[in-house]
């Protein structure tokens, strides 16, 4: 009977090579690095009053990232580097936010078959809700995108605030959430592995201010000494961060019915599940569209048990572009958009370390609102992180890095409502939001001139951070003699990164002018 148990043996093991995971992407739109996880006793923070147990489950069945990056700040961008693993610059039309791009002349972006289409090309059922933001391409057209069922949790705290049945309210929300994921569970074949992608927007601007302590009993004064230093620690500012805090809240909510739904039918632990965010938190200084670590670092946790050691803590920086050639690696594929990105699952394996990593991530942006400087000229900015060090380039540094400040003067300004409610009422690259409205209503006061510097006034050409001493980036080393070493070493390491993909920007500023720069008419 020995030799029938090894040609039984010889047999299922190409079926089991030929068993692909599935792969789950929860990815919530403008959502920093904030789980309760994250919180540290060492280092106060937001994390210390969030509660996020659905991403704390998958971070501790599988690995959490403490320093992970989106390749820009931006949505578009940020999203496009996701799905193709490519720094952002080499997406064309799709570099920038809203794709802009000159009417009959190739694009680099379509030559880009996309993570989500190469595992359709090998088998997968795949499929998308919500969110996008990029040529429906990218994910196989219009019949894969899975958001019929209903877009309410995008205004979780707007139904929420008017409803005066709150749990049902809440329950209708999250069916919905099921009943999309559900209708593309339904029309794939039976055994097919598939790719599905969860894109909320219940994070980005506008959600109901006090919403926070009347939906999730986040109560701002829990905030004091806890705010990031770039910040004023002030009530009207803790509040609006406890509001986001708390759609960050809901978004965990939403990705449990999911994991939930996987759990029912046996398929959590052959999934793999990510869960991260496309950048910083939006209407903040220093958050969104900023290279910073306030703008530009993320939440990620990824579970595998097949692959993924549980309780994995990664230490070391690494990027968004690795999730592309990473999935596409557990499919047993190679990506064919030449990736910058690594494959992360060798380092995240049982007894794997940091070692086998990158140990860096490049960050950049380019035009963001098209209306935010005259001209519609973009903010050309490039970055290094690495585990100590944040070295910035600032390309344009005679531009204003959040736009122009027309019309806010010392003497006058846009209304606090406006500015509450229109992103374009002043510094167009920052959302609007209370924070931006306060911080303009207070402009005058001397005691706020750091945090306006750290909002919107215009920056050095270089930048560097030594993040062992100054981890939220404040004092900024580049003119100090005792780190010229260090900033030449990583200012050559980014050029060379740069020029190694040919970046646009060191092309002759081709950012600047057509193809890249188009001027919308609006």
């Amino acid at each position: 009977m020995k030799w029938l148990t090894m040609f039984l043996a010889l047999c299922a093991a190409p079926l089991q090579a030929e068993q692909r995971p599935n792969i789950l992407i929860l990815f919530a739109d403008d959502l920093g690095r904030y789980a309760s996880v994250y919180a540290d006793p060492k280092e106060p923070s937001p994390n210390d009053i969030i509660r996020t147990p659905v991403f704390d489950r998958i971070a501790r069945e599988g690995a959490r990232f403490q320093h992970a990056f989106v390749s820009v700040p931006s949505c578009t961008p940020s999203r496009t580097a996701l799905m193709t693993g490519r720094h952002f610059f080499r997406n064309g039309s799709h570099s920038q936010l809203h794709h802009p791009w000159q009417a009959g002349t190739p694009d680099p972006f379509e030559d880009v078959v996309g993570m989500p289409m190469t595992l359709q090309q090998h088998g997968y059922h795949i499929g998308h809700s919500l969110k996008l933001h990029m040529h429906d391409r990218i994910i196989g057209g219009k019949k894969n995108l899975y958001s019929s069922a209903g877009q309410k949790i995008n205004e979780y705290s707007e139904i929420l605030t008017k409803s005066d049945d709150k749990e049902a309210a809440k329950k209708q929300i999250f069916e919905e959430v099921r009943g999309n994921f559900r209708k593309f569970l339904d029309r794939r074949e039976k055994g097919q592995p598939f790719y599905y992608s969860f894109n909320p927007t219940n994070t980005h601007r506008l959600w109901v201010r006090g919403s926070g302590k009347a939906l999730w009993g986040l109560n701002p004064e829990d905030l004091k000494g806890k705010m990031p230093p770039v910040l004023p620690d002030v009530p009207e500012i803790r509040e609006d961060m406890a509001d986001y805090l708390g759609e960050a809240m809901a978004f965990d909510a939403a990705c449990g019915v999911l994991v939930a739904m996987l759990e029912e039918i046996g398929e959590l632990d052959n999934t793999i599940v990510m869960i991260s965010g496309d950048h910083g938190i939006p209407g903040f200084p220093r958050g969104k569209t900023n290279v910073h670590d306030f703008g530009s670092e993320v939440l990620l946790a990824l579970r595998w048990p097949k692959k993924i050691a549980a309780s994995r803590v990664v230490q070391a920086p690494v990027s968004l572009i690795d999730i592309a050639p990473t999935f596409l690696a557990a499919a047993h594929l190679a990506s064919p958009d030449q990736p910058n990105g690594q494959n992360l699952l060798p380092a995240l394996a049982p007894g794997a370390d940091d070692s086998l990593l990158r140990g860096w991530a490049l960050i950049g942006r380019e035009r963001h609102a098209d209306r935010a400087r005259e001209g519609q000229l973009p903010y050309p900015v490039r970055a290094l992180r690495t585990r100590d060090f944040l070295y910035v380039k600032n390309f344009k540094s005679d531009r204003w890095p959040m736009g122009s400040p027309d019309p806010v003067t010392q003497q006058s300004a846009p209304s606090y409502e406006t500015l509450t409610n229109d992103t374009f009422a002043a510094f167009p690259d920052m959302d609007m939001s209370p924070t931006k409205a306060w911080l303009v209503k207070h402009r005058n006061d001397s005691q706020m001139k750091a945090f306006l510097d750290f909002a919107w006034e215009k920056r050095p050409a270089e930048e560097l951070y030594d993040l062992r001493t100054d981890p939220h980036q404040t004092k900024n080393l580049a003119q100090d003699p005792q780190h010229s070493l260090t900033l030449a070493r990583l200012r050559d390491q980014l050029i060379r990164e740069l020029m190694a993909n040919n970046d646009p920007r060191l092309q002759d500023d081709a950012f600047d002018r057509p193809p890249y720069h188009v001027k919308n008419k609006k």
